[in-house]
């Protein structure tokens, strides 16, 4: 009995420490187990975040190469404005030969503009490669990292965006600048250029009123018993006759200047012929009148013929040959006509546009101011409708209207209408004016920058085109000194008159000087 006691208490003792060593062995494989995971894991996490650097890596060296690529592309086409700039800088040494080079560099401007269209689409190309690249980045983000791909989209996108706007903007500016640069370049050439061309007189014409005398005793003989020899003449003409203290002259007075000249010289033969009567009179006025509309006839052929245009309207050349007796601030008006004609002519053929269209623009602009004592309205409105009676072009209208900026300039040669107007009525001599009207106009000219805050002393120059205005540093500020020059601009249009425009430049300059002994 003792016997199967103890052994069932030794087969309980074996039964217990098998399970006991089981239970061992087996909490032993776990925890191998469970390092072995947490060695994966860790060993998964670093090859993780080595892919990540890697692929941060590519794309920082894409975006790199593509930079690079990029540079080498604008400094090629920086090269290439560089030497369409010196083409363009060379002067031509006649019409022919210069026509014919522009038609080289519109050939040559459609090959370069073909190749940026083959540029923007190899960019296009590039763009899209690179789209395909992020695309593949995202999926492999996704999968060895916890990003989203909206997360990962995100943030490449948000990097080549602040990097790209950058290049862009940089890019833009130096376009720009030197755009900017060669169209003022190139402006200030085609004016210079068409200037140096016009072989203008400088002369000031002014139309004749006064008719000399031989004798005083000849004042009697043009007055007439009671008068009647001067007013036969008023009546058959329309001018006033003055006879006053003035010795050996007789004054014509009246606003139509054709009539004035017809006046004139109906006076003069009446002079040289010795009979003067009412009926000798109405005989040489009538035989003048006929003279002086064959003599405008020839004039406005003749300006016609200078200015190299054809097919104008018969009236239309009337018109011309009576501006031959129109002046504006001293200068003729056909003179004036001509000289626009021959400076808006030179213009529009450096621009590439028709030579003969701005040459007829330019000879008729003024035509308005033929009639404008007779017809109701501004010259050049008058000019339009003139020119619109006559079948004119609609560009020849436009720019008639628009060469005093009455209309906002539309087209091409009504722009080089204003400038070309400007330009001859604003030269040095183009209009008279007297010493004391002269002096008066600078004077008024500096005293209103003198009256201004902060002005120390002003000059007007250039026959008073120009006043530099210096103001004192320590009062005025470089903001200041914009906002005087704006001020002064508008008191100068506000109170002043002036033949073409007034140029304003405020000095503000700070010196300090020492000497070392």
């Amino acid at each position: 009995m003792l016997n199967i006691i103890v052994f069932f208490a030794v087969a309980l003792i074996a039964v217990f420490a098998g399970y006991s060593f089981r239970r061992y062995v087996a909490e032993k494989k776990v925890q191998d187990a469970e390092a072995k995971a947490r060695q994966i894991l860790e060993q998964a996490n670093k090859q993780a975040q080595d892919r990540h650097r890697e692929v941060e890596l590519e794309a920082k060296d894409l975006l790199y190469r593509m930079r690079q690529d990029f540079e080498h592309e604008t400094k090629d086409r920086r090269l290439e404005i560089a030497s369409m700039e010196k083409r363009l800088a060379q002067k031509e040494e006649n019409i022919d030969r210069r026509l014919d080079l522009l038609e080289k560099k519109e050939k040559e401007i459609e090959l370069k503009h073909d190749g940026i269209k083959k540029q923007e689409e190899s960019l296009k190309a590039k763009e899209g490669n690179l789209h395909a690249l992020i695309a593949e980045e995202k999926e492999r983000l996704q999968k060895i990292s916890s990003l989203s791909a909206e997360e990962a989209k995100q943030i490449l996108l948000a990097r080549l965006n602040e990097e790209l706007n950058n290049e862009k903007a940089v890019f833009i500016r130096k376009q720009e600048e030197e755009l900017r640069s060669i169209a003022d370049k190139k402006g200030r050439e085609i004016v210079s250029l068409a200037i140096q061309r016009c072989a203008a007189e400088h002369v000031v014409e002014s139309t004749v009123s006064v008719v000399n005398l031989p004798n005083d005793e000849m004042k009697g003989r043009v007055i007439g018993r009671e008068g009647r020899n001067i007013r036969a003449l008023e009546m058959a003409t329309g001018v006033d006759v003055i006879i006053d203290d003035t010795p050996e002259a007789v004054t014509l007075s009246a606003f139509d200047t054709v009539r004035r000249e017809i006046a004139r010289l109906s006076l003069e033969k009446l002079i040289a012929d010795g009979r003067i009567h009412p009926g000798r009179i109405e005989e040489i006025v009538e035989k003048t009148k006929k003279e002086m509309d064959e003599k405008i006839r020839e004039e406005g052929e003749h300006a016609a013929f200078e200015a190299g245009v054809n097919g104008l309207h018969p009236e239309l050349i009337k018109l011309l040959g009576r501006l031959k007796y129109r002046t504006s601030f001293g200068q003729n008006a056909l003179q004036h006509s001509k000289e626009v004609s021959f400076l808006l002519g030179i213009m529009a053929s450096e621009l590439g546009l028709d030579f003969k269209l701005g040459r007829r623009i330019g000879l008729l602009h003024d035509i308005g101011k033929a009639v404008d004592h007779q017809i109701e309205g501004t010259h050049a409105k008058i000019g339009t409708d003139l020119a619109r009676k006559y079948n004119e072009s609609p560009q020849v209208l436009e720019a008639i209207e628009a060469h005093h900026e009455e209309i906002v300039p539309q087209s091409l040669y009504a722009v080089l209408a204003v400038a070309a107007d400007a330009i001859s009525a604003a030269r040095p001599g183009a209009r008279r004016e007297t010493l004391e009207t002269y002096i008066k106009r600078l004077e008024k000219l500096e005293s209103i920058a003198n009256l201004l805050k902060g002005v120390e002393k002003s000059y007007a120059i250039q026959a008073g085109r120009e006043i530099r205005v210096i103001v004192q540093p320590e009062k005025i500020s470089d903001g200041d000194a914009v906002n005087m020059a704006r001020e002064i601009r508008k008191k100068i249009e506000e109170g002043m008159e002036y033949p073409g425009e007034i140029k304003i430049t405020v000095i503000r300059e700070t010196r300090a000087i020492e000497r070392a002994k």
